[in-house]
């Protein structure tokens, strides 16, 4: 098959998935007003994060936002102050996203138990992963997937320069556009941590800040059922849910995966992935 046709037909799946997604609640994404999304912190940038910074593991427990007054850019894309933290509109729909692969350990068994139920979710992958992975990435865009960018080299946003910034989105973007088919429309900060420069690179590159409202916490390896437990409990109408396939053992991810996901779709919650407000 030839380049151009696995491009288009990767473009059909793609947009297919977005048609089904958007059916379930409009497909549109919302910043943290709703009752059950975390309250953004304080950022950790420039002279406010002089004295004890945190420790980047800190960052994971919930999403920070950025500061100071947006610029209109010409891409189109709204610059935000505060990453969207979760889904609006109708329906009982939810969006499952993983971080930091694609690991050839754990991000088979989690495309695999997707593919089993039939279910699409988004993969904010790094820049660095994918250079080692880029058949995993195909067979994300193949199955449906959205890919999002996660930097190249997973780095404290905040610590880094604007022109390091923009150097690990392009990059990823990059890659991403080569073994997927198409730029990513997505961006989530590594950690949660964001800044000012973040958004409006981004916004710059073309992409929304998708942060979470359910963190599953299993980077710390609390237990399958603890991770279980976490996504059932918090699931909602509109509920995007953090977990990993990378940076670690992952092992407990891909088997909270296989529990919990049939139990939300038999308790009629529709698992999918978001439609662009802003193209």
């Amino acid at each position: 098959m030839q380049k151009d046709q696995l491009l288009t037909r990767r473009r059909a799946l793609l947009a297919g998935a977005a048609v089904a997604g958007a059916a379930g609640a409009a497909g549109l994404l919302a910043t943290g007003s709703g009752t059950d999304a975390a309250r953004p912190a304080t950022p950790a940038a420039g002279a406010q994060a002089a004295g004890r910074p945190l420790k980047p593991s800190a960052y994971r427990l919930r999403p920070l936002t950025g500061y100071g007054s947006p610029q209109a850019l010409p891409s189109g894309t709204q610059v935000r102050s505060a990453p969207l933290l979760r889904l609006s509109g109708r329906g009982s729909t939810m969006v499952l996203t993983f971080d930091d692969g694609p690991d050839p350990r754990y991000t088979p068994d989690i495309l695999d138990t997707l593919a089993a139920y039939d279910v699409r979710a988004m993969f904010f992958v790094c820049g660095e992963m994918v250079s080692h992975n880029k058949d995993l990435l195909a067979r994300m865009a193949d199955e449906g997937h959205v890919v999002g960018n996660h930097t190249w080299s997973h780095p404290l946003l905040t610590r880094l320069t604007r022109g390091r910034i923009r150097s690990e989105m392009e990059r990823t973007c990059d890659i991403i556009e080569e073994g997927y088919g198409e730029r990513p429309q997505w961006f989530r900060a590594p950690y949660g941590a964001w800044n000012r420069a973040a958004f409006q690179l981004g916004a710059e590159l073309g992409m929304e800040p998708l942060a979470w409202t359910v963190d599953t916490l299993d980077w710390t390896s609390p237990g399958t059922r603890t991770i279980v437990d976490r996504v059932e409990n918090g699931a909602a109408p509109g509920v995007v849910v953090l977990s990993h396939d990378a940076g670690g053992d992952r092992s407990q991810s891909v088997q909270a995966l296989r529990a919990y996901l049939p139990e939300l779709l038999d308790s009629g919650y529709r698992v999918t992935v978001p439609r662009r407000q802003h193209v």
